[in-house]
């Protein structure tokens, strides 16, 4: 007898016509947290890792805020405001450490760290370069889970918060060197930019990164002659499509470098390590060529600087002369604008605080998130970054790994 079932039917294997087993989505529950906010201990730092407006959203989504008085002060966030979100706050570190989260924008310190727990998970900077290996031996006795904010990374796997700090930085290091171009003792009392009939300033950028791209925008904008130096052709092929107009961009090859720097008012050092520290670029014999007056300002000062002159700097006593040069080498830029600073981080670590809790913790979050994966560098008192395993020899296990092993 003829099957009458249509030819289609017919052609598909056996296993396909049986009854086959519906995969669901297992939703994870939803985690309320308790996060907590400690108010920066280093003079340096000037910014806060959640401002009013985070706070709010994050209460309207079901979590608790803990933030420690004055937290928000140098950012020009006050506790009433802090309040007023939905945030409680308390005034002591040892309560705000009570927290299941805790949010920080500098490095914890070594006293801070005699307020952790085991099972807590730590937000903040890491700056690996100015740590030792006692340091990083006694976080890793605390059995956290440490996220740093130099190796997240977003959707499009760019470092997220580095590139909005280095964005940040870019811009304000123009108007670092605009400011003390004008003034009467650092500078030669002359005013940034491009007047009609005067020629413009002009201003060297060793560079072509995000914070090069930036300082160059802003530089541009007010009317000055940009010239970008960079080893990587593609970077300045990048940086020019990126401003959308022919700038002058040259190889670091050292007579051209030497004669632009004879005759520029600004120098912006921009380059970034992506591990270790940076090369020195600019010698001493070289800012020996420049003109009496002329700012130097080295945003790479974070990674050691690479101006063969620099030496660190604060924001308290932020420059100092060295044959004629005014040197500006201040690590952490954007702590002088931390306001701004501020909102920029908050932007980027409430989303990754929110999906946590959607996920029902921080676990289920790792498994899912390659960016915010990145960023782990301690997992439950388990190193996970190789750079500072081989940096410090200390023992090292692969965070996928361990994603990978967890149920």
């Amino acid at each position: 007898m003829e099957d009458p079932r249509p030819e289609y039917i017919r052609m598909l294997p056996v296993d396909r016509l049986m009854p086959q087993e519906e995969m669901l989505e297992v939703a994870h529950p939803r985690r309320s947290l308790l996060i907590g906010v400690p108010k920066e201990i280093s003079t340096q730092e000037n910014r806060v890792s959640l401002v009013p407006d985070g706070v709010a959203l994050l209460c309207r989504n079901g979590h608790q805020v803990m933030v420690e008085a004055g937290a928000g002060n140098t950012a020009h966030f006050s506790d009433h405001e802090y309040s007023e979100a939905g945030a409680q706050i308390v005034y002591s570190p040892g309560e705000v450490y009570k927290a299941d989260f805790i949010l920080k924008v500098g490095p914890v310190t070594r006293e801070e760290m005699e307020w952790l727990r085991p099972k807590q998970t730590l937000f903040s900077a890491i700056q690996v370069a100015m740590q030792c290996e006692e340091y990083f031996r006694a976080l890793l006795s605390k059995k956290v889970t440490a996220l740093a904010f130099e190796t997240i990374r977003d959707k499009t796997n760019q470092l997220a918060i580095i590139r909005a700090m280095s964005e940040i930085a870019g811009s304000t290091s123009i108007f670092i060197a605009a400011e003390y171009l004008a003034n009467p003792e650092y500078g030669r009392g002359k005013m940034f930019g491009g007047f009609t009939g005067i020629i413009p300033s002009e201003v060297v950028i060793i560079g072509a990164g995000t914070v090069g791209e930036f300082a160059a925008r802003s530089a541009i904008g007010l009317g000055a002659l940009v010239k970008v130096f960079d080893n990587s052709v593609y970077r300045l092929r990048r940086i020019q499509n990126n401003l959308g107009m022919r700038v002058f961009t040259s190889i670091l090859h050292p007579k051209v470098l030497v004669e632009s720097l004879r005759t520029a008012d600004v120098l912006i050092g921009a380059v970034h390590a992506h591990e270790g520290k940076t090369p020195c670029i600019i010698s001493e014999e070289m800012i020996r060529q420049m003109k009496d007056g002329a700012v130097a300002i080295d945003v790479s000062i974070d990674q050691g600087g690479c101006f063969e002159t620099s030496r660190a700097t604060t924001h308290k006593s932020p420059v100092y002369k060295l044959h004629g040069v005014t040197h500006y080498a201040v690590p952490n830029i954007p702590s002088k604008v931390p306001h701004t600073s501020s909102q920029a981080l908050n932007n980027i670590i409430v989303p990754i605080i929110l999906d946590i809790g959607s996920e029902g913790g921080i676990e289920n979050l790792l498994k899912r998130d390659y960016g915010v994966r990145q960023g782990v560098y301690i997992y439950n008192g388990i190193l996970t970054n190789i750079f500072i395993s081989k940096l410090y020899n200390l023992a090292f296990q692969d965070i996928s790994l361990l994603m990978a092993a967890f149920h």
